[in-house]
């Protein structure tokens, strides 16, 4: 063999060695992959075993805001809310709304499954190539409703390859089970579409609404490329701040239509050149009848959520909420204080006086209206059900009804002697003097004469007979809600606290349906989005008085309006009612009642316990309830059935009364170092000498404009501190 061969022949085995060395690595390297692919697969297919089903999960519904009705049906608005959802059918969103979704959001939607593999193999090459992240928006619209639908925040925000892997296994599930329309209509409902208003719309019923002020099927081609836009980049191109971005974004949707062929280029011009037509809604912000939403809302929220009323998450459910406001009486309440609105104005004071009313349906508690003289851009304060005042003789009532019920008392063979009370006739507390209105007095007279001439010096020593705290039981009962201490100016209206008007109404409602109480409430009853339903329109029943013991109190307080303080209250239909006045002519009151309303009517500043110059509750608060009642009742004028058997009473006979000798005489009651003494007859008076800024919590008072009530004590204050030195005037 030549030495040319022997060099041929070693570089030909040099060359098939290294081709043996590398087959031997490609052989290597593809074991390599394989064994690492096998291995990717194997994680990939662990990662979808252990992730969830679609069975297994809750939908993640978009929280809602919740709907208010009145009586009839009209939509007062809703209840605030972060986030809005308003769900619509799927045959209620435009043609155009869908096909400008498909076309910018996934164009083969109706082409491929769930998942979109074309896509996600064009946004793989385009990252390896780029170095982008295009895989991340090669979603589907399947994917994206699985997103919103079933996949919490915390694990949307990682967006691994665990999160896509979990993510496509509920879509092939869910594509598995619904069909293109309904995953189109689905994901349309769900999205967000991005925040007006401090509120993020989702689904594109809320977001037509608060982008365009209209509901979707309303909707134009423009309008709909322009919300089709929003949910890639909702913030970058919300139309309300940055109008531009929000109109190439438009544009994009419309060349997209273009080219999936939903539109013609001659309409997507028309539709570029078009304005973007936005217009901020309110329509989840506005309410009708501010003040009675207001109540409405707290009351549902302690209807609702009784321990935690300060964070009730079904608010933001999405609830339909029936409530009993009867939007007539509500007009007819706020024109009866509007027709008297000069006398409110002539009393002398800083401004004009404010007006409350409340009006109560007596057979089920209803509250039917709730008035104020104000606007609510004047004051949030709302005089109907917070506004805690001193009430004036209206609340001798609960004394009346003492007599007639824990004594089986007689009004009109119980008699006491008009007279002034000097100081010293009441041994708790010796300073306190009480006098007439009018500083006339009647001798002997019966208290049922005395309540309808609304004589304080009567009921004052009635109430010291019966027992201070007795008349708050009955208050209580009757409905009557604050605080009560016992005091013996309570009676003649002289509280720590005071009372609304709405308490007042309920209170009297009792007498009115025949001695039985029914909380009042102004919530029929609540829907939940899964159609349940909750009612609170027929609150429980307590029989307070038998029905001849409430017949009696009526038929005294009847003669009020007929021939007493509380005529001008008369509009010419059996009714019953009561006058209040409190101390110095700062809260005039009248509360009345037929057998189908009970309604409560107060006068006075808002700033506090101001003087009126005409503060009489006949004068000032009865024509206001005369005006409603007349007009409300829709010519109703129906009376009190008579009992079977009539009320016997018999005359009673008390320390102070003159009817006979009194019973028993009491020993002399001892002030505790409290303040507090206890008779015999189980009441309970104070003669802490206490002033009127401190029986007025201010904070019971609107801020603003009401700052509170009156720190200065001044002369005859007895009637609003309920023992303190002074004489009383109430009315």
């Amino acid at each position: 063999m030549s030495r040319r061969d022997r060099q041929r022949r070693r570089r030909r085995n040099r060359g098939s060695t290294l081709t043996r060395f590398f087959a031997l690595g490609g052989v290597l390297v593809v074991c390599a992959v394989v064994v690492g692919a096998l291995a990717i697969a194997g994680w990939v297919v662990n990662v979808a075993q252990s992730a969830p089903n679609l069975s297994t999960l809750k939908p993640l519904t978009p929280g809602s805001p919740s709907e208010v009705f009145a009586a009839d049906g009209t939509s007062l608005g809703y209840i605030w809310s972060p986030d809005v959802h308003n769900a619509v059918a799927g045959s209620e969103i435009p043609q155009v709304l869908k096909q400008a979704t498909v076309a910018i959001e996934d164009r083969r939607f109706y082409q491929h499954g769930a998942l979109d593999y074309q896509g996600i193999l064009r946004a793989a090459i385009k990252d390896a190539v780029g170095g982008g992240n295009s895989l991340q928006g090669a979603s589907t619209l399947t994917m994206q409703l699985v997103d919103n639908l079933y996949l919490s925040q915390k694990l949307r925000s990682t967006r691994d390859l665990k999160y896509k892997i979990e993510q496509a296994k509920l879509a092939e599930q869910l594509a598995a089970e619904h069909s293109k329309s309904w995953i189109l209509d689905g994901y349309l409902n769900v999205v967000p579409y991005g925040t007006v208003g401090n509120q993020e719309a989702y689904g594109v019923g809320a977001a037509a609404q608060m982008f365009f002020d209209k509901p979707v099927q309303k909707l134009s081609l423009p309008q709909a490329a322009l919300l089709a836009g929003l949910p890639q980049a909702p913030s970058s191109y919300n139309p309300f701040s940055d109008s531009a971005a929000a109109k190439r974004r438009r544009g994009e949707v419309l060349h997209a239509m273009v080219v999936a062929g939903y539109i013609t280029q001659a309409q997507a011009n028309r539709a570029n050149r078009a304005h973007l037509e936005i217009k901020h809604d309110n329509a989840y912000l506005f309410h009708k009848q501010p003040y009675v939403f207001d109540y409405i809302k707290q009351q549902v929220t302690k209807d609702l959520c009784p321990r935690t009323p300060t964070n009730c998450p079904a608010l933001y459910e999405g609830l339909k909420i029936d409530t009993t406001i009867d939007l007539r009486k509500e007009a007819l309440a706020q024109q009866a204080i509007a027709n008297h609105a000069s006398l409110l104005a002539a009393q002398g004071g800083p401004g004009s006086a404010a007006a409350g009313l409340a009006s109560v349906d007596t057979s089920n508690g209803h509250i039917l209206a709730l008035a104020n003289s104000s606007t609510y851009q004047q004051t949030t304060f709302d005089y109907a059900s917070q506004a805690h005042r001193q009430p004036g003789s209206s609340f001798k009532t609960f004394a009346l009804m003492t007599l007639i019920h824990d004594y089986h008392g007689d009004p009109s063979t119980t008699y006491y002697t008009s007279k002034l009370l000097a100081p010293g006739w009441l041994s708790v507390d010796p300073t306190w003097t009480v006098h007439t209105a009018e500083l006339t007095y009647q001798g002997d007279i019966n208290v049922t004469r005395a309540t309808i001439i609304s004589d304080n010096t009567v009921f004052a020593q009635m109430a010291a007979d019966l027992g201070w705290a007795k008349l708050d039981d009955t208050a209580h009962a009757m409905g009557i809600t604050s605080p009560l201490d016992g005091n013996p100016a309570e009676v003649i209206g002289g509280l720590r606290v005071g009372v609304t008007p709405l308490e007042m109404a309920d209170a009297y409602s009792t007498l009115a349906n025949g001695g039985i109480h029914i909380p009042t409430t102004i919530i029929d009853k609540v829907v939940f989005p899964d159609g349940s339903v909750r009612n609170f329109g027929n609150p429980p029943q307590t029989r307070v008085f038998p029905y001849d013991e409430a017949y009696e109190g009526t038929s005294v307080l009847k003669q009020v309006i007929t021939s007493g303080t509380g005529t001008a209250a008369n509009y010419g239909c059996p009714a019953a009612g009561k006058t209040g006045t409190a101390n110095n002519l700062e809260n005039a009151w009248f509360v009345g009642y037929t057998p189908r309303m009970a309604t409560a009517v107060w006068v006075g500043y808002p700033q506090g316990n101001l003087p009126m110059a005409d503060g009489f509750g006949g004068t000032l608060a009865a024509p206001i309830w005369h005006d409603y009642m007349q007009t409300a009742s829709g010519g109703y004028c129906g009376d009190w059935t008579p009992p079977a058997q009539p009320f016997q009473g018999t005359a009673f006979f008390g320390h102070f009364s003159n009817a006979g000798p009194p019973v028993a005489p009491a020993a002399p009651a001892q002030t505790q170092t409290t303040g507090k003494a206890k008779t015999p007859s189980g009441g309970t008076g104070v003669g802490t000498g206490k002033t009127k800024s401190q029986y007025n919590n201010p904070a019971l008072y609107s801020q603003p404009p009401q700052p509170g009530a009156g720190t200065t004590p001044t002369t005859g204050n007895t009637g609003t501190t309920g023992g303190a030195s002074g004489t009383t005037t109430t009315h």
